[in-house]
């Protein structure tokens, strides 16, 4: 049951949308900009509903796409209401069966995308934004000296749903939609991303936050992050699908998981630093006062900010929610060449140990607030890149033994080799029986 059966859309809170992006090259503007409107088009109330979009690379050519998605919602969420659109980032809907349709609409629409998109990619191409399509008073904030690593704070309010001009072509209010780039400095550590930060997705995460009996206590609720780039055998593991199907929601059984960094939504009050009690209850027309940044936000000093984050959260009393429904809310590009995976991993690997030899270890800071098994979790995340050594000793100190023809497992006429086989057996069948049911294939 979703929320709007149990809820008066009046009583639903305002909803803040960060979207994330920090290189124009890795991540073209044309796709973050389908994800924006993707997120525009959510079904909720659209003067509630806030989306930002901030850009750590402080990149003319993404501000240039969010001026050109700012246009093209006007005509794309009447589309979306009207014909119930599915799934609602225009770049995946025209490129399925879906949006092949015969009808005028349809064709007009996704010629409308297609130019929007034709522009913006030469514009990528070329490097630059053509003095002739600076036509929004924002671009003055660019000039010749910066840099990506080098800019001043920049915030421009594209589309402001308090605004009467700020509808559709319907005459419906659009969503608010802010473009912001975080100051950035070389003498000035940038922080990554702690520093900046389905269409039914909102309603379905307020199921939780809102029920009456027991959301009062949960601080975020976690969707599983989906990929729709990875091939069917996916050799180098980048669906996540062990994770996000068996080892979070085992989590959640354990206390909650963990805040992975992306598609999850958070209770503002939770993130700004307040503490759960039993005393405590939403008012959802009360702001939070802000502390001091050691307390509210995101963490600074850790490459993996999102875990610890969630941490802390939890050590202050709230819990979390995972839920992944059977069609996939959040769906994402992952790394393609062995290249990018090893470097994401060892960005992961580098910040889960980093936490590990904090005074944020899980199974110190967590001692008395969260429950053994679930700081035990935590610490299968920052032990992570540890599991490397044993993993390697196993893989060559047999084989090197073998060569002198000595055996470091246990005989077939050993007593031993009972015991050995029964758990080498156990957890290779389980590990197979895990791939087998959530997995396309077995290879």
């Amino acid at each position: 049951m979703r929320i709007n059966a149990c809820r008066d859309e009046a009583e639903l809170p305002c909803v803040d949308i960060f979207v994330c992006t920090a290189d124009p090259v890795a991540e073209p503007p044309a796709m973050v900009v389908s994800t924006v409107l993707s997120l525009m088009a959510y079904d909720y109330p659209p003067e509630k509903l806030s989306v930002y979009l901030s850009d750590d690379s402080g990149s003319e050519l993404t501000f240039y796409a969010t001026c050109e998605a700012a246009q093209f919602a006007k005509r794309w969420l009447p589309f979306c209401r009207r014909h119930r659109v599915e799934p609602r980032s225009p770049a995946a809907y025209f490129s399925g069966s879906a949006g092949d349709s015969d009808n005028k609409e349809h064709s007009d629409m996704k010629n409308l995308f297609r130019e929007m998109e034709s522009r913006i990619e030469a514009v990528s191409i070329l490097g630059k934004v053509p003095k002739e399509q600076k036509t929004h008073k924002g671009f003055s904030e660019w000039t010749s000296e910066m840099t990506s690593k080098n800019h001043q704070p920049i915030v421009q309010i594209l589309i402001d749903s308090r605004e009467e001009s700020s509808v559709d072509i319907d005459g419906t209010v659009l969503p608010t939609l802010v473009y912001m780039a975080r100051e950035k400095r070389p003498q000035h550590h940038h922080n990554f991303k702690a520093g900046a930060m389905n269409a039914l997705s909102i309603r379905d995460a307020l199921c939780f936050v809102m029920d009456e009996q027991q959301g009062h206590d949960i601080a975020f609720v976690q969707f599983p992050q989906g990929f729709e780039n990875t091939t069917k055998n996916d050799l180098y593991a980048n669906a996540l699908n062990v994770i996000n199907c068996v080892d979070l929601s085992g989590r959640d059984g354990l206390g909650g998981t963990p805040y992975i960094g992306t598609g999850c939504f958070h209770k503002r009050e939770a993130l700004c630093g307040a503490k759960y009690s039993r005393e405590y209850k939403d008012d959802w027309k009360r702001r939070t006062k802000m502390e001091n940044e050691e307390t509210m936000g995101l963490k600074y000093g850790c490459v993996v900010e999102d875990l610890i984050t969630g941490l802390i959260i939890k050590c202050r009393g709230w819990r979390s929610v995972y839920f992944n429904p059977e069609r996939k809310g959040f769906l994402g590009v992952a790394p393609t060449t062995l290249l990018r995976t090893l470097a994401q991993h060892k960005r992961w690997s580098e910040g889960n140990l980093q936490i590990t030899f904090s005074k944020y270890c899980p199974l110190f800071y967590g001692h008395g607030k969260l429950k053994l098994g679930h700081r035990m979790c935590y610490c299968i995340f920052g032990l992570w890149a540890v599991n490397s050594i044993p993993t390697l000793f196993y893989l060559t100190i047999p084989s090197l033994f073998l060569l002198k023809g000595v055996s470091l497992f246990p005989e077939a006429s050993s007593p031993w080799f009972v015991p050995f086989a029964y758990v080498a057996a156990a957890k290779n069948t389980y590990s197979l029986w895990n791939l087998l049911k959530i997995g396309p294939t077995n290879k």
